[in-house]
């Protein structure tokens, strides 16, 4: 076994890696983040069964050889591929952990852990409410520390804006995009606060210089991504939070914080995503997003200490 005890494996989508460097940080392992990609025709491959997967890997993927971790938590339908060969090559000596539904019988790993969205159960399938992420307290308070009186200029209350952008179902609307802009500016007004938008790479340029141009005026900042993004500092500090609707994870990582959250469809969701946000909704977590401000409470929403209890348990490591 190798002395880094944990593997997390991705392809390097930024929103996946969030969550299997959560969930490796919640369990407490040393750990080593693995990065890979497929060449033809094993990129087109699905199923358990892939024949010499790790020969598939690209020039630029990250190694994969011995001494094995003890733990492999993976995320992506490509990962999973990885991960299931990795088992095999280990002879079983490596712990499988998948984080979202895998597409591939939950048999193939040790554990499963999809969104309850997804709809999938097993004897080693852990369901949780929404993404994993790194998002925690000390975390939030070392975001706050670190930003002291850098927006103190700014009147509040602070109304952090995360804004996704394109999916596979379509792109933002520049409808809704224009309604988002008009309730952030009537919000902002009406409680006389300051609007802090910090774009996605999914946003694009467009949308983003659309924004500007429609908040210009209105106390506060879109984030131009030079610098470092103020994310954590804006989920630390805000008075209120308003996500698009498209990210599950931005959705999960405003939720952890326990202060209003609300969200804005500005594109096309599927039944999958209308079942995450009711849920939230009906549990008092979230409400969409109208221009209208409240104030409402809630336990703060992070499954992933639950899962890495649970992973630790497995691996007889003792709390």
């Amino acid at each position: 076994m190798n002395e880094i005890s944990c593997w997390t494996l991705t392809t390097g989508e930024a929103g996946m890696t969030s969550q299997v460097r959560g969930l490796a940080e919640a369990v407490g392992l040393p750990y080593e983040h693995k990065t890979v990609s497929l060449r033809r025709p094993w990129r087109w491959m699905r199923g358990s069964f892939a024949p010499g997967v790790l020969r598939g890997l690209t020039a630029d993927s990250d190694a994969l050889e011995p001494p094995w971790p003890r733990l492999l938590i993976s995320c992506g339908r490509r990962s999973a591929m990885v991960a299931v060969a990795l088992k095999r090559a280990s002879g079983g000596a490596i712990m499988t952990v998948h984080v979202q539904d895998p597409q591939i019988s939950p048999r193939h790993f040790d554990w499963v852990v999809p969104p309850r969205h997804d709809g999938l159960a097993g004897p080693n399938v852990i369901a949780t409410r929404g993404a994993l992420h790194r998002v925690t307290a000390e975390g939030l308070d070392a975001a706050r520390a670190a930003l002291g009186e850098a927006w103190a200029a700014f009147p509040r209350p602070w109304i952090a804006v995360l804004v996704g952008g394109a999916t596979q179902r379509g792109d933002l609307g520049w409808e809704r995009l224009d309604r988002l802009v008009r309730d952030l500016r009537e919000a902002a007004a009406t409680a006389g606060g300051s609007v802090l938008v910090t774009p996605s790479r999914r946003t694009g340029e467009a949308s983003t210089r659309h924004l500007v141009e429609g908040l210009a005026g209105v106390p506060g900042f879109v984030w131009d991504g030079t610098g470092e993004n103020p994310y954590m500092a804006m989920l630390a500090t805000a008075d209120h939070i308003v996500v698009s609707a498209d990210s599950v994870s931005m959705v999960s990582e405003a939720a952890a914080t326990g202060v209003p959250v609300y969200t804005a469809a500005l594109g096309p969701l599927g039944h999958r995503l209308q079942a995450f946000h009711s849920a939230l909704e009906a549990e008092g977590v979230t409400r969409p997003f109208t221009g209208a401000l409240d104030q409402w409470s809630y336990t703060p929403v992070n499954d992933t200490p639950m899962v890495a209890a649970h992973i630790r348990n497995a691996l007889g490591l003792a709390d």
